[in-house]
């Protein structure tokens, strides 16, 4: 029987291990187990590696928990502006999404990027039009309301600070949601999602969005999803730069995963981790950060759910 896997990640950053009430971190674990279950019957079911990280990304983004969807910060407007990317590695189709509102599973919309239309990467008012074309329906503001989001907008409301998502530092938080799979066809793909910086202004892209920055999928190295501080993510290249370790270095999955989150991304001042696979079903989930919400099952039968070191 051939391999199946899947991993998934809910962000990274300053995951103290008793910061956090223990109500909450169930909650988290729970969470984030339901997604990886949800995602993995997509391949125990002979679905496509590409079904299965857009399943379980879109559990993810239901989930007030993580900034991604329904739990996306709050931007300097007070509005939400929400990214997502996904790619799958037989072919290197990739679809993504930037600077959309509104829209409950932005995942699903890069993936109609991806296979319905013959572009790449939209945005902004073009990738709202596409969506009214494909029938995605608009949800309430309200939708997207949490409380905890709010209140840490309005901590940093009307000043130039900006913050990403899991942190106990104000300007250095990061929250992305991704997933990352191998199909019974030998498969791989990738899926991000995020809803970016809270306070965040000019349209600020990250990293989660850009086919080989936080998001990249290749069936001769690998499949990656990305969190963290996206700017320097989109510097090094991150995602691309694990599979081009890997197709021209000859490196591991593992060590060219650590490669690049322990060693290049520090050099130029970032931090965060990433998710990857491997077509033999390998799974690397580095992060050089507290810590990071990830989880992965493979037909090996390993199951893992993690928050800290």
């Amino acid at each position: 029987m051939k391999p199946i896997a899947l991993a998934i990640h809910g962000g990274a950053g300053t995951l103290l291990k008793g910061a956090m009430t223990q109500e909450k971190e169930k909650r988290y674990k729970e969470a984030l187990a339901f997604a990886l279950e949800q995602g993995y019957a997509v391949l125990e079911g002979d679905g496509t590696a590409v079904e299965a990280v857009e399943v379980a990304v879109r559990s993810l983004e239901d989930s007030p928990l993580f900034n991604a969807g329904k739990g996306s910060v709050f931007t300097a407007e007070g509005t939400h502006e929400m990214d997502a990317a996904i790619m799958e590695g037989e072919t290197l189709n990739a679809g993504a999404v930037s600077l959309i509102t509104g829209i409950k599973n932005p995942v699903s919309l890069a993936r109609d990027v991806m296979e319905k239309s013959e572009h790449v990467f939209l945005a902004g008012d073009g990738a709202m039009r596409f969506a009214d074309e494909q029938g995605f329906a608009l949800e309430d503001p309200t939708y997207f309301h949490d409380d905890l989001r709010y209140k840490q907008w309005l901590e940093i409301k009307d000043s130039d600070r900006f913050q990403l998502d899991h942190s106990d530092k104000k300007d250095h938080k990061f929250g992305t949601v991704g997933a990352v799979a191998l199909d019974y066809h030998g498969n791989i793909a990738a899926a991000t999602s995020t809803g970016g910086m809270t306070n965040k202004k000019w349209g600020r892209v990250g990293d989660s969005p850009m086919i080989g920055a936080g998001n990249y999928a290749n069936n001769k190295t690998c499949a990656v999803s990305c969190t963290g501080s996206g700017e320097f993510f989109i510097r090094g290249v991150v995602a691309y730069d694990v599979s081009c370790l890997m197709e021209y270095k000859g490196l591991t999955l593992q060590e060219a995963a650590d490669e690049v989150i322990q060693k290049r991304i520090v050099t130029i001042g970032g931090d965060g981790g990433l998710i990857a696979i491997d077509v033999h079903g390998n799974i690397a989930m580095p992060f050089n950060t507290e810590g990071m919400y990830r989880a992965k099952k493979d037909s090996f039968g390993t199951t893992e759910i993690s928050i800290y070191k």
